[in-house]
């Protein structure tokens, strides 16, 4: 489970009308400490406290206690890191706001999964490419764009275009400007995202 929303019952609700239940969940990853990232985390970790949540090293110990109190055990993420075979985090980037993002290894190439990509999302991509040296298939999540000028938007657009990312799909805070931009920019590979899209992929070395 990446990132929880900010508000436990409904991501509870969601996983149900997914048919997920909370305790087919073994581990957590938490993008950054936003609430509306974080909150959710709570009344997920009262169905189902078994299980192991990743959070960047510099969240703050009233969290970190939190956890460990409703039963779960946490992993601070500094360095990047590999979470099980063909997942990892990027680590923890950025200064003012840090954030992890999650990278899939896939036989097409890198999935990135962001929540807000506070870091900007072209510094994240470079650094999924640096500790992997595998080209980006698809790109998902939040990008942070909702107050950026067309230009700026069009420069990261051609930045990402530039180090081959494949397939985009942008949702949560890029904002709707943003993301017709990469529509635009993308066409046949833009896939749309957001509450209840289902994107399906096989991990690299996974049994069918």
């Amino acid at each position: 489970l990446f990132d929880t929303g900010g508000d436990g019952n409904i991501l509870l609700s969601n996983m149900k009308k997914m048919r997920i239940h909370p305790k087919e969940i073994d581990i957590v990853v938490l993008s950054h400490i936003h609430g509306d990232h974080t909150g959710g985390l709570w009344k997920f970790l009262e169905e189902n406290s078994e299980v192991t949540v990743y959070i960047p090293s510099s969240f703050p110990e009233k969290f970190k206690n939190r956890i460990k109190d409703l039963g779960a055990r946490f992993v601070e993420v500094g360095k990047p890191i590999e979470i099980f075979p063909s997942v990892y985090s990027t680590g923890e980037l950025g200064t003012r706001i840090k954030e992890q993002a999650l990278i899939l290894n896939i036989e097409e190439g890198l999935i990135i999964i962001t929540g807000c990509s506070h870091p900007g999302i072209v510094a994240i991509a470079e650094k999924a490419i640096q500790i992997l040296n595998e080209k980006i298939y698809l790109i998902t999540g939040g990008f942070h764009l909702g107050g950026a000028t067309e230009v700026e938007i069009k420069d990261i657009i051609q930045d990402l275009k530039a180090i081959g990312v494949q397939k985009i799909a942008p949702s949560h805070c890029t904002g709707k400007r943003a993301i017709e931009c990469f529509k635009d920019a993308w066409d046949n590979n833009f896939i749309e995202a957001g509450c209840g899209a289902e994107i399906e992929f096989l991990l690299l070395g996974a049994r069918q």
